[in-house]
Parts: C-alpha cells; sequence; structure tokens
C-alpha cells in the first residue's frame, strides 16, 4: 500500500496525524511505510486533491474522499468519537485500514 500523509507546514495537527497514524499500523500489524507530502501552494492542493491538512491518501484516494470545486492550503476538521478534532483518531484509521484489508 502506498500511504501519504499530506500537510502544509502551518498545519498544527498533522504531527498528531502521523502520530495517530503510525500506532494504527502498528496495532494492525501492517508495515506500510507512510510518505509525508508537504503541500506548498494551492496550485499543488488542486492538483493533489488536497482536502486540508492533515489528509491521508492510500494508493492516490483520501480515506475520507469528499467532491469539491477548488482546494488550497487549509486545516481539516475530522467528526471522531470524542467530537470534531484536527486529525483522524486511531480507531478511525484502524477501521479505514480494515475496510481497505476486505476489498
Amino acid at each position: 500500500m502506498d500511504i501519504q500523509l499530506l500537510y502544509f507546514e502551518g498545519c498544527p495537527h498533522w504531527q498528531t496525524a502521523l502520530e495517530n497514524l503510525r500506532t494504527a499500523l502498528q496495532q494492525a500489524k501492517l508495515e506500510w511505510p507512510v510518505e509525508l507530502v508537504k503541500v506548498e501552494d494551492d496550485e499543488t492542493a488542486s492538483r493533489l486533491k488536497f482536502l486540508g491538512s492533515p489528509s491521508i491518501h492510500v494508493n492516490g484516494t483520501d480515506l475520507w474522499p469528499e467532491e469539491r470545486q477548488q482546494y488550497s492550503l487549509s486545516c481539516r476538521l475530522y467528526h471522531t468519537p470524542e467530537g470534531p478534532k484536527g486529525s483522524p483518531s486511531v480507531s478511525m484509521l484502524r477501521q479505514a485500514f480494515q475496510h481497505l484489508e476486505s476489498d
């Protein structure tokens, strides 16, 4: 699996997302490498269909996709079991991985 964590420098949540992602992979006993992708401008955001920082893509597809007309450097909110957060929880990531493995 090709996993990318997309972020921009001013995002305060991408490091938590990376930590949660690594924890979820370890708990699931998955040895998938994670590539960090720094999004530096709106042109790159548009090309990558960047939904905000942090975003996690697996094989080029966002784990929590949504349709947009425009893409830009922005922070992203996730609807977690604990309420809105700036990064997905470990349990959300584990569920996403289980779904990927069953496909």
